[in-house]
């Protein structure tokens, strides 16, 4: 076997796979000259530079697994690699130091004026009086994203003094006051109070421009901020006017919204004051050498027969315990996502109750794979091998349950989560081996195909409700391809809800348009990975 590796990785990769395979060190290659080569190899291991498009996936004839040095896998066609059978890794912990340790430095470096001191004293200068610092210490920092990274800043942050105020809703109150920190519930009382504010989450819809206009207005005049997340995070160009009218004292960026082309970018132009790096947050030397020693030992592994630690798109479980429940595999992630889009609130606790012949089998993976489908809604990378780790890292309640309960079909899966705020119930079964269904949701009986657009519309029992909803979907050039009306035959509230399968995703401007149809309640748009 042979495993080509690139992208200038550490060599002690080569030594790790050499064990079972031939490495080969190559120099990163555009997309047709790796078309070229691919097809001989049975692994490939890439850091950011190479890009493993469908096409190149396409030539790989023997290729068996792709390797990430690092934690994103942005550079690979995930599906294409998934549709073909090939594993994907990735090192989801060897940079988690590194990159918390260039968020102190940066903000240690802006509040000293550390750059800018150092460039004037070069020329020959002595101003001490024009660099003139701010100390952290007592100053309150505030952490969005309570994750590995965030919590490694947090603990540096202690230490140096700093009161830490934590927004996280899929982390415990208990957990952040365990480790000395303020939970606070709401982004709203986040913003007026802090000093110093530092983002550590992954870039999705949700939290897109999380930091803009709007919420810097909200923010206590002359406060600093710090990005080494993802760029896109905070809107760059509010952050630049915010600097520019002194709102915003200082800012400190590691990642933008296009690189590596940045000379556009509003923080590359801006005359504020903000300190600028080039994706730093995982570029040091020992990060480097973890994430290519723990990628290179997962290739090792797999080409050897054994499982992958760190799969993003194939569950590295064991074949005995996966295969009596395969078939039910994608129904469970695809119920914990659908639930988890219901939801509102700080997440507490997912229950699992299985039925039928499935209370005869060993269901831990249909666990894990409900996890996997609630922790996919707001963390990045998440495979069926890191989400029950981060669920319990996050002090979620994880159980589940047989019953000898009779059922209507041969086996079903229905999934309780709990937030604070409120319960929702979703059941998913087979009603034929390759027939998954979406079968209730909160007492209501369905009988709905999951797949990747569904709106959920809860409405009156009156004349013309489908029609109106329809006509808003079929102005806006939305196609209906599945429709079915949910009712709870044990209630007499007149209320039943709508599940519409569309043909594309529904933005928000539709949604609120849907809700604004008299008799329409809360309509919610939910996308899952079907």
């Amino acid at each position: 076997m042979k495993v080509l590796i690139t992208d200038k990785i550490n060599e002690s990769a080569k030594n790790i796979v050499d064990e079972v395979a031939q490495g080969v060190i190559l120099p990163t290659m555009p997309e047709d000259e790796l078309c070229q080569v691919i097809g001989d190899y049975d692994a490939l291991m890439v850091r950011s530079q190479t890009k493993v498009t469908a096409k190149v996936i396409e030539a790989a004839k023997n290729l068996k697994i792709i390797g990430r040095a690092g934690v994103g896998v942005d550079n690979i066609d995930l599906e294409a690699a998934t549709q073909k059978g090939i594993i994907v890794v990735n090192s989801p912990d060897g940079n988690t130091n590194a990159a918390a340790e260039h968020t102190v430095a940066l903000m240690l470096a802006m509040s000293r004026n550390i750059a800018k001191a150092a460039a004037s004293t070069k020329e020959g200068k002595w101003e001490r009086s024009k660099f003139t610092g701010h100390e952290v210490f007592g100053k309150i920092l505030g952490i969005i994203g309570f994750g590995k990274i965030g919590h490694h800043v947090a603990e540096a942050a202690k230490a140096l003094g700093m009161k830490i105020f934590v927004f996280d809703p899929y982390t415990t109150k208990e957990v952040v006051e365990k480790f000395g920190a303020k939970y606070v519930q709401d982004l709203e009382e986040l913003w007026p109070v802090c000093d110093y504010i530092t983002v550590h989450v992954p870039k999705t819809k949700e939290t897109m421009h999380m930091i803009n206009k709007d919420t810097i207005s909200k923010m206590k005049k002359g406060v600093r901020l710090i990005n080494c997340a993802r760029g896109g995070i905070i809107d760059e160009q509010a952050l630049a006017d915010a600097l520019e009218n002194g709102y915003v004292a200082q800012a400190a960026v590691d990642v933008f919204e296009a690189e590596p082309d940045i000379a556009e970018s509003a923080l590359v132009k801006t005359s504020g004051d903000i300190l600028l790096t080039p994706h730093l947050g995982a570029s040091t030397e020992e990060a480097q050498l973890k994430v290519a020693e723990d990628v290179a030992m997962q290739i090792r592994d797999v080409l050897s027969g054994g499982s992958a630690r760190s799969a993003v798109n194939i569950p590295s479980l064991k074949p005995d315990k996966l295969e009596p429940v395969k078939d039910y595999m994608q129904l469970a992630e695809n119920i914990g996502e659908l639930a988890v889009q219901m939801s509102e609130g700080s997440l507490r606790g997912i229950y699992v109750t299985v039925k039928g012949t499935l209370a005869e089998l060993d269901v831990s993976p249909l666990e894990t794979a409900v996890v996997k489908g609630v922790m996919s809604f707001f963390v990045n990378d998440v495979n069926y091998v890191n989400a029950p780790i981060i669920a319990q890292k996050k002090g979620f309640d994880v159980s589940t349950t047989k019953s000898n309960t009779s059922t209507d079909y041969i086996g079903s899966i229905t999934l309780k989560l709990v937030t604070d705020k409120e319960t929702n119930t979703v059941s998913g079964a087979l009603i034929a081996k390759d027939m998954p269904r979406i079968v209730k949701i909160n007492g209501y009986n369905a009988s709905i195909e999951p797949e990747k657009h569904m709106l959920l519309i809860p409405h009156e029992n009156k004349p013309a409700m489908v029609a109106k909803v329809a006509t808003v979907l079929g102005n806006k050039n939305i196609n209906i391809t599945r429709m079915n009306v949910a009712q709870n035959r044990s209630q007499d509230d007149n209320i039943s809800i709508m599940i519409i399968n569309t043909g594309n995703e529904v933005d928000d401007s539709t949604i609120k348009e849907i809700c604004s149809v008299e008799g329409v309640g809360k309509a919610r748009y939910i996308r899952l990975n079907a």
